[in-house]
C-alpha cells in the first residue's frame, strides 16, 4: 500500500510539471485500489486481534498499522487531489517555472518513504528525522503561498492557476504531516512512548 501511495504521489507530481492530463486521469482511477487495500488491511488487522489476542509490543504493532492505513489513504487522496487540479489547468500554459514545489515534492516524497522505512525497520531515529524535514515542507509551502498571492496582485489573470497551484503546495504539506504521523506512530510502537513531531 506504502508503495501504491509513493507512486500515486510521484505519478501526480509528474503529471502537474509536464502539464498530463492523462497521466493525472490515471492518478484519480487509481485511487480506488488504495482504497480497497486500506479495507484488506484492516479486515487482516481484526482478524489477528481477534485470533491470535496480541499482548504488550505486538498489540501495539497492529494498532499502529490500523492509524497507518488511514495516513496513507488520506496521502492518497492528496494525490488524486494534485492531479485533480492538474487536470483543471492543464491547458493553461504554466504563470511561471515551477521550482519550489517540485522540491516540495521529492522532500515529501522521501518523508514517505522514510516514515515507512522506520516502520519497517523499527527506526525510532530515522522516525524522528522527520520532523527536520517536515519543517522544511511547511518552509518551501510558506515560500510558494507568498510567491503566488505576488502574482494574483500583480496580475488578476493569474488566479485561476496560481489558486490550484496553491492547493497543490497545500496538499503536498498536508502529505508531509501524514508522513510524521507514521513517525509517531512508529516512535509509540518501538518504545510505548507518545512524542509529538508536529511541534
Amino acid at each position: 500500500m506504502g508503495s501504491m501511495v509513493e507512486e500515486a504521489i510521484d505519478r501526480a507530481v509528474t503529471s502537474l510539471k509536464n502539464q498530463d492530463a492523462q497521466l493525472a486521469l490515471q492518478v484519480r482511477a487509481g485511487d480506488e485500489a488504495i482504497d480497497d487495500m486500506e479495507l484488506e488491511i484492516e479486515d487482516r488487522c481484526v482478524k489477528l486481534i481477534a485470533t491470535q489476542q496480541p499482548m504488550a509490543k505486538d498489540l501495539r504493532k497492529i494498532s499502529v498499522a490500523f492509524k497507518i492505513i488511514t495516513d496513507l489513504e488520506r496521502m492518497a487522496d492528496y494525490a488524486s487531489d494534485i492531479a485533480k487540479s492538474t487536470i483543471k489547468i492543464s491547458k493553461e500554459p504554466l504563470i511561471k517555472p515551477l521550482i519550489d514545489i517540485p522540491r516540495m515534492a521529492k522532500l515529501t516524497q522521501k518523508m514517505v518513504k522514510d516514515s515507512l522505512d522506520s516502520y519497517v525497520n523499527e527506526d525510532v531515529q530515522l522516525a524522528e528525522s522527520l520532523a527536520a524535514a517536515d519543517d522544511e515542507v511547511d518552509s518551501l509551502h510558506s515560500q510558494v503561498l507568498r510567491e503566488l498571492l505576488t502574482y494574483m496582485m500583480e496580475d488578476p489573470k493569474t488566479i485561476h492557476q496560481a489558486t490550484h497551484l496553491t492547493f497543490v503546495s497545500r496538499y503536498l504539506e498536508r502529505i508531509a504531516d501524514h508522513a510524521t504521523n507514521i513517525g509517531e506512530r512508529v516512535i509509540y510502537m518501538v518504545t510505548g512512548k507518545r512524542q509529538d513531531l508536529n511541534d
